[in-house]
């Protein structure tokens, strides 16, 4: 990649300085965590996958070796390998290899298609692209072939799995093919440059590139692991994808920071987790409500010898506290505790160990370590304790920049505030409770659906004429969407005409309405903007 891209930041000598001084930027990579796990332990188990498992000697050693290949390839400091791996273990082996050298790593969900890929790759400047060959019946080796000539960067594609003709190679060829006699010492990057480039869903569009440094992702691990108390002899699950930030931190860098073991689960299934919980004795699991409600209701729950298992954090969305009290009653040895944060800033807030019943079971929690936040009013005057404001926050965690993007990335600080986007109260003590969000955007099971983009793409199908797309409450997911469409004069659309022209567009399957109301006109303010709340409350009435 163009390096000049990752330069644009809005890193400054000032807060260089101040979060090193206050210790919260340890200037450490996560190699030099992987490096300090091999010395400890190089025998314990570092990872579990649905295929097997892999001590920390061994990942260190595959790791390098791709580190060198990576280098064969003719890859350069500030270059950029995207990742779009399931909750394999090559995706932790790539991550370490390329910041081993300086190379910036670009997390793409493994349910993007085509559409988003492209937008993705082009947005980073790929190089070099790793999938794996079919996963969840779908083809990726298919899905590059048809996208690949729009990416002009991209060089270089590697498969997990099969493959068989010359514009891709093989996960094991790729490894085979590496020239071992590189030097790392003199690639090693510092923990103040780009080294991990991650796309959040916002209401403008596109996804958007959130760029953060091994500092701003170390040192929310570093808080999150004294908050919770955790230590090298947790064994820690996520089933969240790790190409998504919830994931990544929790399911890639929050266990080599620790030298704990870490369970990879690739397909969902709470009865699986359930029995991972019994079978490798997990201490510790995180993801959203959907995860938490699948959990109680799975039907080997209580059949299996779940007493290692002490904390699930929740977070990613709303969380019912309905969900909470019922998690107490079936999980009695584990700790649920909530949290706040985004792409951009990792978990801000949390509810603490021993806190009392009143904050965990009402409360988004109060502030990380090193984290501020504050409410305020449309003119950033901070609000009494208990009004319902806009959420703002600042500190160490901070990401630094939007890739190509430094003026959407100036415009949404105030001054080192960070507007979020969320509506939030804080009370006397410092706890926050998310109360809305200012953003057009749609939380299902954790995951954000980008409603303009969606929208957008819905105005190229020429049986629509204008479109709106809400949220409707679901008990499992929290939220779907729905949405609301007038045709044409002459055209009519349905529920599998829309999909299919979704799919055409490339659309992943995540982001499609599952719902469809096709009306005659929709409700507008005086300035023409659609009422989506008039929208969202017909729905209650449908």
């Amino acid at each position: 990649m163009s390096a000049t891209h990752i330069r644009h930041t809005r890193l400054t000598p000032e807060l260089i300085a101040q979060y090193t001084a206050s210790g919260a930027w340890p200037n450490r990579l996560i190699t030099d965590f992987l490096d300090d796990a091999v010395k400890a332990h190089p025998h314990k188990t570092a990872i579990i996958d649905s295929r097997g498992a892999i001590t920390y000697g061994e990942l260190a050693r595959e790791s390098e070796r791709c580190a060198h290949a990576l280098l064969t390839l003719g890859l350069k400091p500030g270059d950029v390998v995207a990742l779009q791996l399931p909750n394999w273990k090559e995706f932790l082996i790539v991550h370490l290899a390329a910041t081993r050298i300086g190379v910036v790593s670009s997390l793409i969900t493994p349910m993007s298609r085509d559409r988003e890929l492209v937008h993705m790759l082009n947005l980073s400047d790929a190089r070099v692209l790793v999938i794996p060959d079919s996963y969840r019946n779908h083809d990726y080796r298919a899905m590059v072939a048809r996208v690949r000539g729009e990416v002009p960067t991209l060089q270089q594609v590697i498969v997990v799995g099969e493959t068989a003709n010359s514009h891709e190679v093989g996960w094991p060829d790729f490894l085979a093919a590496a020239d071992t006699r590189h030097d790392f010492a003199a690639l090693k990057p510092h923990a103040n440059d780009v080294t991990e480039i991650v796309f959040t869903s916002g209401a403008t569009g596109e996804p958007k590139g959130v760029m953060h440094t091994s500092n701003t992702i170390v040192a929310p691990q570093l808080a999150l692991a004294a908050s919770l108390r955790l230590s090298r002899d947790d064994v820690i699950h996520i089933a969240s994808t790790i190409a998504h930030q919830t994931g990544f931190l929790n399911g890639v860098r929050l266990p080599i920071q620790l030298g704990a073991t870490v369970v990879l689960q690739d397909v969902w299934s709470a009865e699986k987790m359930v029995q991972w919980v019994a079978e490798h004795r997990i201490t510790v699991s995180s993801g959203s409500a959907t995860f938490l409600l699948d959990l109680l209701r799975a039907k080997n729950l209580e059949q299996c010898d779940l007493s290692s298992f002490r904390i699930f954090r929740c977070g990613g969305g709303p969380i019912p506290r309905a969900l909470l009290k019922e998690a107490r009653e079936k999980l009695p040895r584990t700790g649920i505790h909530c949290g706040w944060g985004q792409t951009e800033n990792a978990v801000v807030t949390l509810t603490r160990i021993g806190a009392p019943d009143e904050k965990l079971l009402n409360t988004d929690g109060c502030a990380q370590p090193g984290m501020e936040v504050r409410v305020v009013n449309d003119k950033n005057q901070i609000l009494a304790a208990g009004t319902e404001g806009r959420l703002q926050c600042r500190g160490p965690f901070m990401f630094v920049g939007y890739i190509k993007q430094l003026e959407l990335t100036r415009e949404n600080f105030d001054g080192e505030w960070f507007d979020t986007g969320d509506l939030a109260t804080l009370d006397a003590e410092g706890f926050i409770r998310i109360t809305g969000r200012l953003k057009d955007i749609i939380i299902r099971g954790g995951e954000n659906i980008p409603v303009k983009y969606v929208e957008d793409i819905l105005y190229e199908d020429p049986r629509v004429q204008d479109a709106a797309i809400v949220a409707m409450p679901d008990q499992r997911l929290g939220e779907r969407a729905c949405a609301f469409v007038i045709c044409r004069d002459g055209q009519t659309l349905d529920m599998k005409a829309m999909q299919e022209f979704l799919a055409a567009r490339g659309v992943a399957k995540v982001y499609w309405p599952e719902r469809l109301e096709v009306v005659a006109e929709l409700p507008r303010t005086a300035n023409g903007k659609v009422r989506k709340a008039d929208l969202r409350a017909r729905l209650g009435k449908l």
